[in-house]
């Protein structure tokens, strides 16, 4: 059973139950700068507006593949949400329905019952999440790479993998733990393998039994090309300088199975290995599905060029969850790109909505697509003219980010972690039990179940 609950205004003043009340679903790029706009632009007592989300934080993604890496602190790939946002409430939890017509939401919150919370405007800003197949044994051996926590922990666990390997006289498992697979060949698995390689790579200097031969990185595509967010031609060149540093490139080919760890292509290739990553692809959160709103073919919100979710009244969407359309017939990629540019907008939007205002199209032209491969090593193409690879493309790739990530004191710490990457080496340290932290005092606190752990593992 669920109860409805008024919150107050922080900054505000009069009678609450006569202020508009705007939702923002989703507490990412789009929602906290849409949230942020909106602070800026009304007035005291002219709206409330609340931020929900189950991070307390908003994720830079494009920083995810070098947060893997260890070229930046996963601290500094996120912004709080509460630091940013003075005149919001933030609700750290999941909205599970959305009753448009009767413009409630049911909130669950991390901790807690769920309940009901009204409004008068909805932001959709929920973005994506992983999107999947049925492949037998994925859900166990997968790691996807669309959160801090995965982007940290991958990074953990293929350094763990060549202490694995270092360790022991298997050949087995010394081969399954070298074997590293990156399923889709778009913009985040390009970047994925692109900078982990590099990791294991430039790792193999400490270890004195594994040399950069004996590394087995494969990139999983099913479609006949690699990266085309970036054009044929800095895709072709890409893939070409994945193949000069030993990354085994497979185009039109599909994962059918990776049940414990056994990698099954729809080549005839079959192999053990110890990593593998899904890229192949994300779709609109599941809250959309679970709401009276409009939506498309393929599960996004219906929204027109005005951000608007077509076809009900004081309902909005963007980024990752929208399909908007490009007035050419088609729709705006679903990336950082257009999220960045339209939080003003939307913003924008919803305050001529709350005054009665005109509204004010999306119009974008694609600035291109730039993304980084390794340390000095990256791909780009800009403005649709100009086409990078290399050193180029890899500074490129780093003011852009540089300059898109949000707050100074994040550019700052951004920057320090580069910098210091050019003055120090990497560190290699893993820390893998950063996944499991509770087990260790678990397995002291029981020593019953430690000692027969051990017994199992020796046998």
């Amino acid at each position: 059973m669920t109860q409805s609950r008024n919150y107050r205004l922080v900054h505000g003043g009069g009678d609450e139950s006569e202020i508009p009340h705007v939702l923002v679903v989703g507490g990412g790029y789009l929602g906290m700068h849409t949230a942020k706009r909106l602070e800026r632009k009304l007035g005291p007592g002219e709206a409330r507006i609340t931020v929900v989300d189950p991070n307390s934080y908003m994720t830079y993604q494009p920083f995810l593949p070098e947060l893997a890496a260890g070229s930046i602190s996963p601290r500094h790939a996120v912004v709080p949400l509460r630091k940013v946002l003075k005149r919001t409430r933030v609700l750290n939890g999941r909205v599970i329905r959305i009753d448009h017509a009767g413009r409630t939401v049911d909130f669950e919150p991390n901790e807690g019952d769920p309940y009901q919370i009204s409004y008068d405007h909805i932001v959709m800003a929920a973005g994506a999440i992983s999107r999947t197949l049925p492949i037998p044994g994925l859900a166990e051996s997968g790691i996807g790479i669309k959160t801090v926590e995965e982007a940290a922990y991958l990074r953990n666990h293929v350094l763990e993998q060549l202490n694995i390997a270092d360790s022991t006289d298997d050949l087995e498992v010394r081969r399954k733990a070298l074997n590293f697979v990156f399923v889709g060949g778009g913009f985040a698995g390009a970047e994925a393998i692109g900078e982990l390689e590099d990791l294991a790579r430039d790792a193999t200097r400490i270890y004195s039994s594994i040399g950069i031969d004996d590394l087995r990185f494969y990139l999983i595509e099913a479609a006949d090309k690699i990266f085309p967010e970036v054009g044929p031609e800095v895709g072709t060149k890409s893939m070409n300088q994945f193949k000069q540093r030993g990354i085994d490139v497979r185009l039109s080919t599909f994962l059918e199975s990776a049940v414990d760890g056994h990698i099954k292509l729809s080549d005839g290739t079959e192999f053990d290995a110890g990593t593998l990553v899904w890229t192949a692809g994300v779709k609109p959160s599941p809250v959309l599905q679970a709401s009276d709103l409009p939506l498309g073919a393929k599960g996004h919100a219906d929204t027109s060029e005005y951000l608007t979710i077509n076809g009900v009244e004081n309902a909005f969407a963007g980024g990752d969850s929208a399909q908007v359309p490009d007035g050419n017939g088609g729709f705006y990629p679903p990336n950082a790109q257009n999220a960045v540019r339209q939080a003003p907008v939307l913003a924008d939007n919803v305050i001529a909505a709350l005054r009665g205002k005109e509204m004010k199209p999306y119009r974008h032209t694609n600035l291109g697509a730039v993304a980084g491969l390794g340390l000095h090593k990256g791909a780009a193409q800009l403005f649709g003219k100009i086409k990078l690879t290399g050193r180029p493309a890899w500074y490129a790739h780093r003011a852009y980010h540089l300059f898109a990530v949000p707050t100074f004191n994040r550019k700052l710490r951004v920057l320090a972690d580069w910098t210091l990457g050019l003055l120090l080496r990497r560190d290699f340290t893993a820390l893998p039990e950063m996944g499991e932290p509770h087990q260790a005092f678990e397995e002291a606190a029981n020593p019953q179940v430690a000692n027969g752990q051990l017994l199992r593992r020796a046998s």
